[in-house]
């Protein structure tokens, strides 16, 4: 079996990689990644002496680079992580998410059809189906829930979904789709809400906290999501959707919280500061539907996963703090030098 994983030098595709080459010994795994910003060879580090692992550095959306891989390699199953994904830079530039995450989407869907395919399966988010509201803990997503997408990164997903489901319509294509809660774990770029609480704290530097820290999220560690993605690209249904859920509802400012405690610093180091243009309020997931037909469900509790993550970014400092002395901190500074940052 020869599967493609885009976007594997990123945090979620890296952890995917990582886990499917602990898992099968027969499987050759290859990695296309652009290394943006936000990937890094160093965390596909531990495999790139593997001799089922190959690494090619190119663009999703480089249709002469995706077709030539597919006619020399010929990919079994594609697992697309390969995205734009930060909701603050989808604002301040919408252009690389609507190349990224729809051409690139669309080059892919185009090379397996082109050279034929098992399976391609797009990995998304719980952002495209918009936000709940704060006062009705009893409403969840569904995978029938209505997309109502809030900013031009979560809309560049829906629009990546349906043309998926387009292919599998019009062409027959065999593929499926997951939406994901909120992942965390190792390799997350330190730009996201959990990695960017624990650098800062370790720093003792202040923690920006978007408006009153209100804004639900439900967290999913990721190792989780990748049992699910590897459930689904094996035994879910084609032309399916399925929603993976962690069942770990928590305010931003309670996980910042939390992040305190665990390394014995105090709240005093949270700042409030002016909140995100849009910034949706709750997301949950219902994952009844990935339990019923896979049996999957979700293994790590927040409070365990959370201490699993933060003993991982102590013991990994060097991997993060070379990320946040380059490029990443002009980008910090230009963003968010007068108000601070969060990011869930």
């Amino acid at each position: 079996m020869i599967i493609l994983v885009t976007g594997g030098a990123g945090f979620i595709g890296g952890n995917f990689v990582h886990y499917m080459l602990k898992k099968y010994d027969n499987y050759r795994i290859i990695c296309l990644d652009a290394l943006t910003y936000a990937g890094s060879l160093e965390t596909l580090a531990d495999v790139m002496d593997n001799p089922l692992f190959t690494f090619i550095k190119g663009d999703i959306a480089d249709r002469d680079l995706v077709y030539s891989l597919f006619e020399r390699e010929h990919p079994d199953i594609v697992v697309n992580f390969a995205a734009e994904s930060h909701v603050d830079r989808s604002i301040e530039d919408p252009g690389i998410f609507l190349r990224t995450n729809i051409m690139g989407t669309g080059v892919l869907l185009d090379a397996c059809r082109k050279y034929g395919i098992r399976r391609f399966h797009q990995v998304s988010t719980d952002e495209v189906y918009g936000d709940l509201p704060l006062d009705r803990p009893d409403l969840f997503f569904t995978e029938e829930t209505p997309l109502h997408a809030s900013s031009p990164y979560s809309s560049s997903k829906a629009a990546a979904d349906l043309l998926v489901l387009a292919y599998y319509r019009t062409y027959k294509l065999p593929v499926t789709i997951s939406r994901c809660s909120n992942n965390y774990g190792a390799y997350q770029f330190p730009e996201k809400l959990i990695p960017l609480m624990i650098a800062n704290a370790l720093n003792d530097k202040p923690l920006p906290v978007y408006g009153k820290g209100e804004n639900v999220r439900d967290w999913l560690y990721v190792e989780d999501h990748c049992t699910a993605v590897d459930l689904i690209i094996h035994k879910g249904r084609e032309g399916e959707v399925y929603n993976i859920g962690g069942h770990n509802e928590r305010t931003n400012l309670e996980v910042v919280r939390t992040i305190l405690r665990e390394l014995g610093k105090p709240e005093s180091l949270i700042q409030f500061v002016k909140d995100r243009p849009g910034h949706d309020l709750r997301y949950a997931i219902d994952p009844a539907k990935i339990q019923r037909e896979l049996g999957w469900k979700p293994e790590t509790p927040f409070d365990e996963g959370i201490r699993k993550t933060i003993k991982w970014y102590l013991d990994n400092r060097s991997w993060w703090e070379n990320i946040i002395s380059g490029e990443y901190m002009h980008y910090y500074e230009r963003m968010y030098g007068n108000r601070g940052m969060s990011t869930a």
